[in-house]
């Protein structure tokens, strides 16, 4: 038995070296995506679809009169089809590939209709020599252009005509989301810095100044507020306050619904909003968790601030209208939910939990403010509260990163590529200086949403028209604009 065992063996033998032989050139290619990081991130990519479809869709569409349940659901799932594919002839590639001379604006076309992607390219992640494959990427990705115009419908619910709105978020993920995509996400990556930091530690002599400017090359390979050191783990300025300042400048560009402080506009259906305010939350791990790219500690940190902050701004919402109006209300409860969601979403990989608490908190307070007194001290229909949450709890998220980033409030800081070539390390963290850069980011996001955003409109009003005639608003969209109903009786 002991030589059959033998004769067995060597061919065995054999046979692994030839593939370990012939495995070589492959690993020498480059590093292999992991199958846990890769399901990982293809489980994160499904939750965000559960953000969109059905949960914002249900959100919204029971926050408004029954009349117009059925058009708001039609918004959601259009627009995110209709991104979708755009994502993938041009987005893509507008976002997240080097746009040579507007490269600090804006990416170029030489990925333009996936040219080039196969089920072997890969994407880096924010570990070096770890990759997930690049149709995952960008699959997950384009979750995130699906949902971020569909928020802003909820600025101008029940006042605004389909073709209308489909042209206007067509063109405003061309020329707004894929440019703002690219300047705070797009970078050369860890591996790409990290060769070039150990080259330039390795250089001597002549050769040491060209090492050192490739180097800076490769860094500055990277959209404008990237460069600048914006923190935005997962999209409080791309998502967040992008669609929220651009939900506030349809709103008062359309102008007020019909009968606007006149007559009854409560919510048809509460409990609706419960149900997608709920699937918001459970996607919204996938926005969080997911934009860590690795199944690791830093998704575990995601993980537990997305529970953290989004409970406490819940309960300080909640708490500050029981104090004002003498009775809690779901409504509050599940918009201090929300609030919290977008407010921990930039902060989500850097921050500790204590701090992510406090985050929630003051989210919750604020927001609440600007959706009840500010709202109604300056009379703008802000149907659903876009702005007064996504825009409003962005920019206090977007801040707020700046100081529960800090390692001194129990935050991660920053990672440093190339202090330790080919290793991520925690570098010098000064909050002011980081507060500084988070101000102009926030600054330069309501300046180039909200200038763009009204250009947009303003070109839709002209040649489509925005708004419906008074007799369809009054009848209801679902009917004047799509010819069925949400509920037939």
């Amino acid at each position: 038995m002991k030589r059959v065992l033998t004769r067995l063996g060597m061919p065995l033998a054999a046979a692994a070296i030839a593939i370990a032989a012939t495995a070589l050139p492959a690993l020498a290619a480059g590093p292999v995506p992991n199958k846990g990081d890769t399901t990982f991130v293809m489980m994160a990519t499904i939750l965000v679809l559960l953000m969109t479809l059905p949960g914002l869709a249900l959100f919204y569409g029971g926050l408004v009169r029954s009349k117009n349940m059925l058009s708001v659901l039609m918004q959601v799932f259009a627009i995110s089809c209709m991104v979708m594919i755009v994502w993938c002839v041009y987005g893509y590639s507008l976002a997240f590939t080097n746009g040579g001379a507007l490269n600090a604006w804006v990416g170029g076309l030489d990925k333009m209709f996936l040219k080039g992607v196969t089920a072997e390219s890969t994407a880096a992640t924010f570990s070096n020599g770890v990759v997930i494959p690049e149709y995952v990427y960008i699959c997950f990705q384009m979750t995130f252009a699906a949902i971020t115009p569909a928020l802003i419908v909820g600025a101008f619910a029940e006042r605004v005509k389909f073709g209308a709105l489909m042209l206007f978020s067509l063109l405003w993920v061309t020329f707004i989301y894929f440019p703002m995509a690219h300047m705070v996400w797009y970078w050369a990556g860890p591996d790409a810095i990290g060769d070039a930091a150990k080259a330039a530690a390795a250089a001597t002599g002549p050769a040491k100044a060209a090492a050192d400017a490739a180097l800076a090359a490769v860094q500055a390979d990277a959209g404008m507020l990237f460069s600048w050191g914006a923190l935005d783990f997962a999209g409080g300025t791309v998502v967040h306050i992008n669609a929220g300042i651009a939900g506030l400048v349809g709103a008062l560009v359309i102008g007020r619904r019909v009968g606007y402080r006149r007559e009854q506009m409560a919510p048809h259906s509460l409990t609706m909003t419960l149900i997608g305010a709920s699937l918001l939350w459970v996607g919204w791990f996938g926005f969080n968790a997911g934009s860590n790219l690795e199944a690791n500690g830093t998704a575990a940190l995601a993980m537990i601030n997305t529970f953290v902050a989004t409970a406490a701004a819940a309960l300080a919402w909640m708490l500050a209208e029981w104090m004002e109006k003498g009775k809690p209300s779901l409504l509050g409860l599940v918009s201090g939910a929300i609030a919290g969601l977008v407010a921990v979403t930039p902060a989500a990989g850097f921050a500790g939990p204590m701090g992510s608490i406090v985050l929630g908190l003051v989210a919750g307070i604020v927001c609440f403010i600007f959706c009840t007194g500010i709202k109604n001290a300056l009379g703008y229909d802000d149907s659903l509260d876009v702005f007064g949450i996504h825009g409003v709890g962005g920019i206090v998220g977007a801040l707020g990163t700046a100081i529960v980033a800090s390692p001194d409030f129990g935050g991660a800081g920053i990672l440093d590529y190339a202090a330790k070539p080919g290793e991520a390390v925690a570098g010098a963290y000064d909050m002011v200086a980081q507060l500084i850069t988070q101000s102009k980011a926030v600054g330069f996001t309501i300046l180039f949403s909200g200038i763009g955003s009204l250009v947009l409109f303003k070109l839709v009003d002209i040649i489509v028209g925005l708004r419906p005639e008074e007799q369809a608003e009054r009848e209801g969209l679902d009917i004047t604009q799509h010819g069925e109903r949400a509920y037939n009786t």
